[in-house]
């Protein structure tokens, strides 16, 4: 698939997919979420692609939101929900209005590079990747709040979980802008950097990644995943099921271990991993 509002760019092991529209501060329209959307089911679906690092183009806006022209005359999922069956699918089955957000089927891990305005649908995106890292310039929001836009890719579900439930109502309720520094100091992000540091810096640890085997790492991923707001009982089984599927798919850790004992570097190559 050729794409108009992104980029696509894999380079060794390591996917970034950069929102392409500057010149709108990066904001997703209906074609750019579709294009996102075929973006992460390329990456999900490419054995020989570890880490995907999502970014803006430019050195104002990682993404600004939904893109208001849309919602002003009913473009994408405003026309679907216009048809109750169209309806159903927009509100139930999609991968999401602004692009992979309501999906849970990737287990490879993802790292957000947060160059600037970081608002609304642009938001919940980020809090839909592992590791999320801002440059000094970042600003974060749920500014959708003044137009009277509720939140729809996942924000009310991953906000909580991030910061915490009493931090996420305030943010959600007030709309109110905030600064990397504390979006660091609350946990949103794990590091802030020079704007110009940034990319690099998020090929750094996604090169660090590509360096650990695959299985385990993907395998405990998933289990969070699936294990989250669970019964501890029924989180548990998920977890002793994803260990148990380890042995199952010959992803085994014995290399490991022999390495370990022979005091050596794991060949993880000679094992597929």
């Amino acid at each position: 698939m050729s794409y108009k509002n992104i980029l696509y760019e894999k380079d060794g092991h390591v996917v970034t997919i950069t929102i392409n529209r500057p010149e709108v501060r990066n904001c997703i329209n209906w074609e750019t979420a579709k294009e996102l959307q075929k973006a992460w089911t390329t990456f999900r679906d490419d054995k020989d692609a570890f880490v995907a690092i999502m970014t803006g183009a430019g050195d104002k806006a990682f993404c600004s939101g939904w893109d208001l022209k849309d919602a002003a005359f009913g473009t994408g999922v405003l026309e679907e929900l216009m048809d109750y069956e169209k309806a159903r699918v927009a509100l139930y089955n999609s991968p999401g209005p602004c692009g992979y957000t309501r999906r849970l089927d990737i287990f490879k891990p993802t790292i957000g590079a947060i160059n600037g305005y970081c608002f609304a649908a642009g938001f919940e995106t980020a809090l839909s990747l592992d590791i999320r890292i801002a440059s000094e310039n970042a600003e974060f929001g749920c500014l959708e709040r003044r137009w009277n836009v509720v939140l729809a890719d996942g924000g009310t579900v991953r906000l909580p979980l991030i910061v915490g439930f009493g931090r996420a109502l305030e943010i959600i309720i007030t709309g109110r802008r905030f600064d990397a520094q504390e979006a660091l100091r609350i946990g949103l992000v794990t590091e802030v950097v020079p704007r110009e540091k940034l990319i690099d810096r998020a090929r750094e640890i996604a090169e660090t990644i590509c360096e650990l085997p695959q299985g385990a790492l993907r395998s405990d991923k998933e289990a969070m995943i699936r294990g989250t707001g669970r019964p501890l009982e029924e989180a548990l089984h998920i977890e002793a099921e994803m260990a148990a599927s380890m042995f199952v798919r010959g992803d085994m850790f014995s290399e490991g271990a022999k390495a370990f004992l022979e005091k050596r570097k794991p060949d993880w190559k000679q094992h597929g991993l």
